[in-house]
Order: structure tokens, then sequence, then C-alpha cells
């Protein structure tokens, strides 16, 4: 594929193409940043680059390590066999390239038995980990590895994404798609592939428009269907944000032009009576403190009952 064709991410690419050409690559990497921002892809770059193949393909000297199936975190036994693959000489020339996917899932003490190999790789292996978050890696092994962080894209990188990836989009869904991906590629794609991802997007107008009817049980009907769709929070609120901002763009200008959820405008025009600025804003607030909730595990269940409630409160 080559860098160049990996839209976005530019600083990071440039920083990875030039300590490779000056011989000042370091053996152990951190790849941090959401799903579907495009962190796989720069790993698999910067393993081909390493061993100077320009062919997109499997080669035997990039190995890749998961979470293994049924399983939700890497543990020693895991780390041993990822410790077991990097001792191992290179097989085509003199290099080889470890990726290992979801390092934060890793436990202490995996983590802790991989250090010893951070710290003194083998000649010629180089370790790249990919993660969510940073939290939940060691500081002993962050301190010993080079840390890119992927920031999303902007709107104009987004559409060239889409052009790319999607050259028959039709122009009136391109404008849903970058607002539900909110700068993720990844996310882009599984809006525009999966249905549930739409029904998402049906799902939160009834939901917001619901909130006019000052009828709290009506309201707490959505927390089943919530909880169910727990997996997928980032998606809903991210959803919710984006038509909450259509709500308050037509508040203020009234101009239809700016609306990113072009094919919900009527609805978007309904909410701009019901809700009032400071509904809105304290709605954006409910949302960013569920989101903080959610991102630190505590349970969906309570978590969404509370959300639906103070929306139908303010």
């Amino acid at each position: 594929m080559g860098f160049y064709k990996i839209i976005g991410h530019q600083g990071i690419k440039l920083q990875i193409t030039n300590s490779i050409k000056l011989n000042r690559f370091s053996h152990a990497h951190i790849l941090v940043g959401e799903n579907g921002i495009g962190k796989s892809m720069i790993a698999k770059e910067m393993a081909m680059k390493v061993l100077g193949k320009s062919e997109f393909k499997q080669y035997v000297d990039i190995v890749e390590f998961k979470v293994p199936k049924g399983k939700k975190s890497i543990g020693i036994e895991e780390v041993k066999n990822i410790i077991e693959e990097t001792n191992k000489k290179p097989y085509e020339c003199d290099k080889k390239v470890i990726i290992l996917y979801n390092s934060d899932k890793m436990t202490e003490a995996a983590q802790n038995a991989l250090l010893k190999t951070i710290e003194e790789p083998p000649s010629g292996s180089f370790m790249v980990l990919l993660c969510e978050k940073l939290d939940g890696i060691l500081d002993t092994i962050k301190s010993r590895c080079q840390i890119y962080k992927f920031n999303r894209l902007s709107q104009k990188e987004m559409v060239v994404f889409l052009k790319n990836k999607f050259p028959d989009l039709p122009k009136e869904q391109v404008k849903s798609v970058l607002a539900f991906s909110d700068g993720i590629p990844g996310r882009a794609e599984k809006f525009i592939s999966d249905s549930f991802l739409r029904e998402i997007r049906d799902t939160v107008i009834s939901m917001l428009k619901g909130l006019n009817d000052n009828d709290l049980n009506s309201s707490l009907k959505f927390s089943t269907y919530l909880f169910n769709m727990k997996d997928q929070w980032q998606e809903i609120l991210t959803c919710v944000l984006s038509y909450i901002r259509d709500v308050l763009i037509y508040k203020e200008t009234g101009n239809e032009e700016l609306i990113i959820n072009t094919d919900k405008f009527e609805d978007i025009k309904i909410m701009g009576e019901m809700f009032s600025f400071n509904k809105l804003n304290d709605i954006i607030n409910i949302v960013k403190d569920t989101k903080e909730k959610l991102g630190r595990n505590v349970s969906p269940a309570l978590v969404f009952d509370s959300m639906l409630v103070k929306m139908q409160e303010v």
C-alpha cells in the first residue's frame, strides 16, 4: 500500500520513515489511538519498511498476535509464545517485526513477563504494540518504547478517504457518514457496511424527540435498547452529539447547508423548536459525563438509566 496511500497521520508517517532511513528506528514502539483510526495499517507499513519490502502481502518475518478467541485479556501463556517467537531468528533476512494488537489488554503479570524482552530484544527484532489507551500499559514498558499518539482525521482528510474508498457513495450520504465517523475511518466503513449502525441513527432520533413528552417511562423504554447495544456506546453517543450539534447550528443560523445530518433535516427542525439553547447545552454535558463514566467501565445499565433521567429532567 505504501505510507503515501494512508490518509492522515502525516507527522507519524514522516517520523517513522526518517528514523528508518537514518538507521535510528527504535526496537520497541507503541501506537495509541481509537479503534479504526489507522494504527494497524501504519504498523504493517512500518514492518514492511523495516524489512525493506514494497509489495503488500503476508511475510513470515512479520508476526502478529491478538487477544485469543474466547478471552478478554492476554495472559502469561500468550506472552510466553510472543517471547518464544521473538527469540527465533528471522527467516528471510536479518530482521523480524512482532505486532501485538490490543496490548493494553495484557494482564500486569503478562506485561512484566514481556518487559525483559522489550528491554533487551534479540538482534534484528522489533516490537510494535497497539492499544486504545496508554493507561493500560505499565510505565516500565512505556518508558522503553517510542510512542506515537494517533489523532482523529480532519474533515478534509475524511472526505479524501471516502472518495478513495467509496467512490460511488452518494453525495447526500457523505455528510451522514462524516458525522457518524467523527474522524475515524474504521467507523465510517462500519457505518456504510452495517445496517445496525443506521438503525442506531434512527433510534437516537426517536429517543431525542421523545424527551419533549415529559414522560420518564417513555424515555426509559430506550434503556433496554441502549444496554443491548452497550458495546456500541461510542457510536451511540457520537450520534447523539452529532444531532445536537446540528440542532444548535440550525437554531443559530437557520441554514440547512450547514447541517451534517441532511437526511434527518425535518427531525432537526422539529428538535430546534422543542429544545432551548440551555437544554441543548445541558444534553451535551450529560453525554460527556456519560462517556467519561463508560470509559471507566461503570455499569452500562446504571449509566444509561442515569443519562435518560437527566436528559428528561433538564
